[in-house]
């Protein structure tokens, strides 16, 4: 295993999930500058996401669960105005629940040949 399961969370799921949850966030009818205020991002960032330029190679939308959760998240963002603390905990949460259910196994194998999804259990040992 050349890439660890940490690498391709911070390299790959979470900014997927950043990405999907700005699309939640633009959904509601929320201008960019709007959306990067309340996650504590630059308009660029905000822009890149939603251009597909970060955060694409994942489609977080084929897990509804997860996608559930952000949506909840978007809402709660909405209402709440949480700090960009509160916002990365919820997301790393987010992130060890689609690591802990399998859900990245594949895309892992992906980017790294040296990965058997058949016999690594890793994630799902540690974060089911």
């Amino acid at each position: 295993m050349k890439v660890t399961a940490f690498e391709v969370a911070s390299r790959y799921v979470y900014p997927s999930l950043r990405r999907r949850l700005v699309e939640h966030l633009r959904e509601k009818g929320l201008r960019q500058r709007e959306i990067a205020g309340l996650l504590h991002v630059t308009q660029s960032a905000v822009s890149r996401y939603l251009n597909m330029d970060r955060g694409a190679l994942i489609d977080i939308s084929k897990f509804r669960d997860i996608d559930r959760d952000l949506k909840r998240l978007a809402d709660e963002i909405i209402e709440f105005r949480p700090s960009e603390y509160e916002i990365h905990t919820e997301l790393i949460r987010i992130a060890l629940k689609m690591l802990g259910k399998g859900y990245v196994c594949s895309f892992h194998a992906s980017i790294d040949p040296g990965v058997n999804p058949a016999e690594c259990r890793v994630c799902i040992e540690l974060f089911s």
